[in-house]
């Protein structure tokens, strides 16, 4: 059996990581800015991209060569497909934005079905670990700054502005 903890793995890894990392760290802000769309809807639409990227570059190197083939375009029409179906998931409820997480979630949940439909199986297992790490983890991470005294202060703060 091959390990899975090679240079290949790795360089699945570090993007999607990164990515989570990086649209994790702007989600917070926007929790603290009390705004719908917090740390788990960042990571996920940041990371969801570099998916998205990653089984790009994987087709392109795959299918390279082979005239008249262009297996992006049909990856192009899922990512935009499935952007259409999420819209339909955000909805308003008393001033309150619903369903996005819910629609960037099931974007994701395309680039990993892309990733899997490719055989990019390595990709899809990492991603989806990742995407419940962001569903689970971050999800206390959020409760614990929305319970926070540093969050009531800035709640009253703004309020008072």
């Amino acid at each position: 059996m091959e390990n899975i903890f090679n240079q290949a793995t790795i360089d699945i890894i570090l993007p999607l990581f990164f990515a989570l990392f990086l649209g994790m760290v702007i989600g917070t802000e926007r929790v603290w800015a009390h705004k719908t769309a917090g740390m788990r809807t960042y990571a996920l639409v940041a990371m969801g991209s570099a998916l998205f990227v990653l089984v790009s570059n994987n087709m392109v190197q795959a299918y390279l060569g082979i005239r008249g083939l262009n297996p992006l375009i049909i990856v192009g029409q899922i990512v935009v497909g499935v952007g259409f179906l999420g819209t339909g998931l955000i909805f308003t409820k008393e001033n309150k934005l619903m369903g996005m997480t819910t629609a960037t979630a099931l974007w994701v949940a395309a680039g990993i079905g892309m990733a899997c439909g490719f055989g990019l199986y390595r990709l899809a297992i990492i991603a989806t670990i990742f995407t419940l790490f962001i569903f689970i983890v971050l999800w206390f991470i959020e409760e614990q700054f929305r319970k926070s005294k540093l969050f009531t202060d800035n709640v009253n703060i703004n309020a008072e502005q």
